[in-house]
């Protein structure tokens, strides 16, 4: 489904925002279901101060974004996991010859472990003990490894139903990543956008995986936080600490985590740091980028996609993210890094 902007209960401010109310054209994205939330809100905020631009937003996946991205089909790409080199490498339609995409973190939010089970509150779990769920070693809710963490808990003895995503997806791979930094003696699959484990049930997109583990009792998913209304959603253990899923530190650990090496100038993929252990800091965070081109073939093109995600890096645009999805705004440093080059875009 298209999700095309057409209101806004407020405008982004001129100026700071990029935006102007001479700007006019369509732009298409396709990306993250993750995104999804927030692409809407922006959209709207940016057609209300920009009456002659069209925004759609199709949230395919963060996989079906980078090839529809790379082709040409979608003015910009919305992943919940930076390109790889091998796209980068892949010339693509959109952009000035012999320029490249680059990756803009705009979107932080927390993946959650959401759950179904009829009377079980406050569950608590270590990632071990989700690397042993996700990957079907662990079975049954009464395990011993669930218990030990949960002595106060009710606990069914039924099956555990593990609901995971279908399609190529940035949400597996900030999950797989977590578990493959914290969990290695389990999780022995290597960190893939690809689900790598037949275990459990497959569902396409957040909603897709949301709609799943509501419809089935004793389920369990991960899924971006924005996508678990409903659900119950377990605390983590992050060092000694059982913590409550929660955007700010979702923020603090990317905010603390370096730009992955050897990327191009103006590239801000994020290697986050996954064994951050700083009190209520929440580790299983996704970032999610902007994958646009620094050079744009198409001028006019390319002045109302620097619009756009001027908008979408500004203070008002992560707010109204943070208002209508749950993210976490970027830190002011790297919403002043990511500005720094949007501005360079042509």
């Amino acid at each position: 489904m298209i999700l095309s902007s057409c209101a806004a209960n407020e405008a982004p401010a001129a100026g700071d925002s990029g935006t102007t109310s001479k700007l006019s054209g369509t732009l298409n994205g396709i990306g993250s279901s993750a995104q999804g939330a927030a692409e809407i809100a922006w959209g709207a905020d940016f057609q209300k101060a920009n009456p002659d631009v069209t925004v759609n937003y199709d949230p395919q996946g963060s996989g079906a974004g980078r090839t529809s991205f790379i082709s040409g089909a979608a003015t910009f790409a919305g992943s919940d996991a930076a390109l790889k080199d091998s796209e980068i490498a892949t010339a693509s339609p959109n952009c000035a010859p012999n320029t490249k995409a680059i990756d803009l973190p705009v979107y932080i939010s927390p993946i959650a472990i959401a759950y179904n089970v009829d009377g079980l509150k406050d569950l608590k779990l270590d990632a071990t003990t989700i690397a042993g769920i996700f990957k079907g070693t662990i079975t049954t809710w009464d395990d011993a490894a669930i218990k030990s963490q949960n002595a106060d808990a009710k606990l069914p003895s039924a099956p555990i139903t593990v609901v995971h995503r279908s399609d190529d997806s940035g949400t597996t791979q900030n999950f797989t990543e977590y578990l493959s930094a914290n969990a290695p003696s389990v999780w022995d699959k290597p960190a893939a956008q690809t689900y790598p484990y037949t275990v459990g049930d497959a569902a396409k997109g957040t909603s897709g995986v949301a709609d799943a583990v509501k419809n089935a009792k004793n389920s369990i998913t991960y899924i971006d936080e924005s996508g678990a209304a409903g659900l119950s959603i377990a605390q983590l253990k992050v060092g000694n600490d059982y913590v409550k899923i929660n955007a700010a530190g979702a923020a603090d650990v990317v905010a603390k985590s370096p730009v992955a090496d050897g990327r191009a100038d103006g590239d801000l993929a994020i290697a986050i740091d996954r064994t951050i252990t700083d009190a209520n800091a929440w580790p299983m965070v996704l970032v999610s980028y902007l994958i646009v081109c620094q050079d744009y073939a198409d001028a006019e093109k390319g002045a109302l996609v620097k619009a756009y995600a001027g908008y979408i890096a500004s203070d008002a645009g992560q707010q109204s993210a943070a208002k209508n999805a749950g993210s976490a705004p970027l830190s002011k440093e790297l919403a002043a890094r990511v500005t720094k080059v949007i501005d360079s875009i042509k």
